[in-house]
């Protein structure tokens, strides 16, 4: 027995279940978690079940129209044996006589195994049942876990980007000021030249705002 049959099962006394394999939504719940050869095996005992299930009934509801049809010939072929002592009508009574209680036979075979069904098939389904709970809430756990791996790589990263942020902003301050500086102190013509030498990716963004000047501070 599983730890959720131990947790659950006595939990679930009385509570009414739908039958799972008829339930398209419990089979979405395997779109997130495989099922594994115990639920399988369960899957296919259940839907067995249910099919031997609508098959008595079925059968029942066939066997009675057949009944229905017998004893209707032996009331139609009765006056025509008694009166005319009609050997070949009254062999044909008998016989209907018989098929009617095989009829019979089958119906009550039928009927029993009805009363035995639901049950089995409650079994199976409740079983089924804490099988895939145990097997979702696993998942549910190893997503949980993962979330709050994720969430604590992200908080790291949120720090980290943080910081990076505010050194390349640093970066950027002092590349404009460390431009102004040079502009103001060598002119704009020699930076200029300097700048075809050495202009990238780099020098291009910097805002070339020549800084004050020593007198005008």
């Amino acid at each position: 027995m599983s730890r959720t049959d131990d947790i659950y099962k006595p939990a679930l006394v009385g509570k009414k279940i739908p039958v799972l394999t008829l339930d398209n939504k419990w089979h979405h719940l395997f779109t997130q978690a495989e099922p594994d050869k115990h639920i399988n095996r369960l899957v296919d005992e259940l839907n067995e079940l249910v099919k031997r299930q609508g098959k008595a009934n079925t059968e029942i509801k066939e066997i009675k129209k057949l009944k229905k049809k017998l004893m209707q010939e032996i009331v139609e072929n009765a006056s025509e044996a008694s009166l005319e002592n009609d050997l070949k009508a009254q062999k044909k009574a008998d016989e209907s006589k018989r098929l009617i209680n095989e009829c019979n036979e089958k119906i009550e075979a039928y009927e029993d195994e009805l009363l035995e069904l639901p049950g089995e098939i409650d079994r199976v389904n409740r079983e089924l049942m804490l099988a895939t709970m145990e097997i979702c809430y696993d998942r549910l756990k190893e997503n949980e876990k993962e979330i709050e791996e994720t969430a604590k790589w992200i908080a790291k990263i949120r720090v980290e980007l943080k910081k990076k942020l505010i050194r390349k902003q640093e970066k950027e301050l002092m590349n404009q000021e460390l431009y102004a500086y040079m502009h103001d102190i060598f002119g704009a013509d020699v930076i200029d030249i300097f700048d075809m030498k050495y202009q990238g990716p780099q020098t291009e963004n910097i805002e070339k705002k020549p800084a004050e000047s020593k007198e005008n501070k």
